[in-house]
């Protein structure tokens, strides 16, 4: 397992697709920007803005993102034909995709982190107050993970079409949409839908208006998300060559 980690890691230094990605997380934050530019009365400070990224990060962009990554690397086994003789090579598609997968969840942590650097960078061109050491650490911690847990839940969708050739951009509308699904989520609803829940465990906007986290619903969200990505990773059928 862990040469195909080290593997894909070598492999991923040659994919455009890492780029995409940076670049979406700098979408991320040019979206947030946009809305500044609304003559709401609002007065937008270092944790509004990073608040209000992060919104953009979870409904908008990083669902469809991470899935677009994860799928692509899965993908070019199709591309490359590697999956035409998967019987005949040492390892099963399960380590395969898992070994892919763990990537992945590397690539989830970067990304959040990524993400973050372009917020402060922002609020620096923007000239906004706020900015300090201890709260953008926290910012920088609650990013992080925030991609690694949003990762979590997209697992099942990223697993489900790592099965046929092409399927992958299929995920990536389903997560563009399932997170999108997510802005509507209120009260108690937040805790459960797993998009939101993973806002809970980094404990976004705690005490304020309309947000009320149940923690321990957050979790049982996430992981059971997981758990599904996980348990149809191992269920046994070969991955089939022909375009949907």
């Amino acid at each position: 397992m862990v040469t195909i980690i080290k593997t894909e890691f070598v492999k991923l230094k040659r994919y455009f697709i890492i780029w995409i990605g940076v670049s979406l997380m700098l979408l991320t934050v040019l979206l947030t920007l946009f809305t500044t530019m609304a003559d709401d009365g609002m007065v937008w400070d270092f944790q509004l803005l990073f608040e209000q990224v992060v919104k953009n990060f979870v409904t908008m962009i990083f669902p469809m993102c991470i899935t677009l990554i994860s799928g692509y690397m899965i993908s070019r086994e199709y591309t490359d034909g590697t999956l035409k003789n998967i019987e005949t090579l040492p390892i099963s598609f399960q380590k395969l995709l898992a070994g892919k997968l763990i990537v992945s969840a590397v690539l989830s942590l970067f990304l959040g982190a990524v993400c973050f650097a372009f917020t402060v960078i922002a609020n620096f061109i923007m000239g906004y107050d706020g900015f300090a050491l201890l709260p953008a650490i926290t910012g920088l911690v609650q990013m992080t993970l925030l991609g690694f847990f949003l990762y979590l839940t997209m697992l099942p969708i990223i697993v489900l079409t790592s099965r046929q050739k092409g399927s992958f951009l299929v995920g990536v509308i389903v997560a563009f949409v399932y997170g999108f699904i997510g802005m509507f989520a209120n009260g108690a609803l937040q805790s459960i839908y797993p998009v939101t829940a993973a806002l809970g465990i980094i404990n976004y906007r705690a005490g304020a208006e309309g947000i009320a986290w149940n923690l321990g619903l957050c979790f049982i969200s996430v992981l059971t998300m997981c758990a599904v990505g996980i348990a149809l990773m191992f269920i046994k059928s070969k991955p089939q060559e022909k375009e949907i």
